[in-house]
């Protein structure tokens, strides 16, 4: 499942902090132990004392934790960076600093100690997309949101609001840059056939379903966005209001997404949704997992769900159904790039709500122990719940042609807790991983269900 990038996030800068009276060998022989297991994906700083001032960094490193530690709580209060605990000879924190940590802990010193290497790595891997998200955008295609078809549904979302953008720049740094769909979809049409062709030529995405005008404005869709991206280095993410103002253009993003996610590892966004944007950015890039979005049914809301989905009933499941949630977007389970796909195909579009000429993607996402998260809207923590993707149902003439099936622990407290009806799905069971990722961006809570 791995995928081909041209982009290339920064090292994580980390500072080594000692304890006067000076360096000692111990601190030198575990910060090269440290400097050969962490690689290429840190960038290492001249050490300095407890009580020095750190310069521009990421985090500060402790190689070594000394009893003194109990006697300089105002000197760890006055770092100001995440504190990261590396105290084993196997780039760990070392079992003997639990009662150092306890107690800096009791006195508001919060720090990130992992106990294992690939957590480290993960942490390593949070402080560089951290930092490379400050002076990125996030590039968005719309004008009018919530204006167009359905508007009684679109006009609902924060993701659109203002204050969101906002408050995605002032917590994350990241700048949502919108541009006009209408312009987006001329520039589409404006490509020749033939420029069309030779795209559609050279990519070994099965496609056999589609073909004719239909593949070829998917592909012109696909190179107009991908001028956009190649125009600006700092643009991390994309995101089309392809639902709401699908009168702009003759097609669907989904064929784009899933190519120039298989190229350049860009960040998607159905619906223009910035939110999901942010969490599949960060997710994506430090827990290197296969994710997707797409929206949850819960059989517990009942005939709101089936009526959308235009079926009769929520399928047969094993235990409560109270406890399972049905997964479909635009049609089938959602845009699932083809990298993380156990099948991928490209079809025909599903929806009434987009032009007869678009497409749409069906395609399988692993099977499995999965976890749901999203940024909450006060951009200082993750709701997260914890399931499995037990399997698929088919709807023939739905909305729902071919959905995904999640049983969760509590489906009424799931359901209590729900920020959105868009989550991002991740392979495997992450809450432990995401509430130390919610660490290293300070957030002060996570929400679990």
């Amino acid at each position: 499942m791995n995928v081909h990038t041209d982009m290339i996030l920064p090292k994580a800068r980390l500072i080594p902090v000692y304890f006067d009276p000076g360096r000692d060998a111990d601190f030198d022989r575990q910060l090269e132990r440290l400097t050969e297991l962490l690689g290429d994906a840190v960038e290492w700083s001249k050490p300095i004392p407890l009580g020095g001032v750190p310069g521009e960094a990421d985090a500060v490193v402790f190689p070594q934790l000394l009893g003194e530690s109990y006697r300089r709580v105002a000197d760890f209060k006055a770092l100001r960076l995440p504190i990261l605990i590396l105290t084993s000879e196997f780039g760990t924190l070392s079992m003997w600093d639990w009662e150092i940590l306890a107690y800096l802990r009791s006195n508001g010193v919060e720090t990130l100690a992992p106990h294992s290497l690939q957590q480290t790595r993960m942490i390593c891997a949070a402080l560089r997309v951290k930092r490379d998200l400050r002076g990125s955008r996030f590039l968005v295609f719309q004008d009018q949101p919530g204006e167009g078809e359905q508007a009684s549904i679109f006009k609902r979302f924060y993701w659109w609001e203002d204050e969101c953008a906002q408050r995605m720049a002032d917590k994350f740094g990241v700048t949502v840059v919108r541009k006009s769909y209408r312009r987006l979809g001329a520039d589409a049409q404006a490509i020749s056939d033939e420029v069309a062709e030779e795209a559609c030529r050279a990519c070994s995405l099965p496609m056999k379903e589609v073909a004719g005008r239909p593949l070829r404005s998917a592909v012109k869709l696909y190179l107009a966005v991908k001028r956009e991206v190649e125009a600006d280095p700092m643009i991390r993410g994309v995101g089309i209001n392809c639902l709401n103002e699908s009168r702009f253009c003759d097609t669907t993003p989904c064929l784009a997404w899933s190519l120039l996610h298989q190229e350049r590892r860009l960040t998607w966004g159905c619906e223009a949704d910035t939110l999901s944007m942010l969490t599949q950015h960060i997710l994506g890039w430090t827990l290197d997992v296969p994710l997707m979005m797409t929206n949850l049914y819960p059989f517990l809301l009942g005939d709101a769900a089936l009526k959308h989905e235009h079926i009769e009933r929520f399928p047969d499941v094993v235990g409560d159904p109270a406890d399972h949630i049905l997964l479909a977007h635009c049609g089938y389970m959602g845009l699932i790039p083809p990298a993380f796909a156990t099948k991928w195909s490209l079809r025909q579009k599903v929806l009434a709500i987009v032009d007869d000429n678009a497409v749409a993607v069906d395609a399988l996402f692993p099977t499995g122990p999965i976890t749901l998260a999203k940024l909450h809207p006060s951009m200082d923590s993750f709701s997260v719940t914890e399931g499995e993707l037990k399997g698929y149902v088919q709807y023939p003439g739905s909305h729902c042609r071919n959905g995904g099936v999640v049983q969760v622990r509590n489906g009424r407290r799931f359901m209590a807790e729900l920020i959105s009806h868009h989550y991002v799905l991740l392979a495997g069971h992450q809450a432990e991983d995401l509430e130390t990722i919610a660490k290293v961006f300070e957030f002060q809570q996570e929400h679990k269900a």
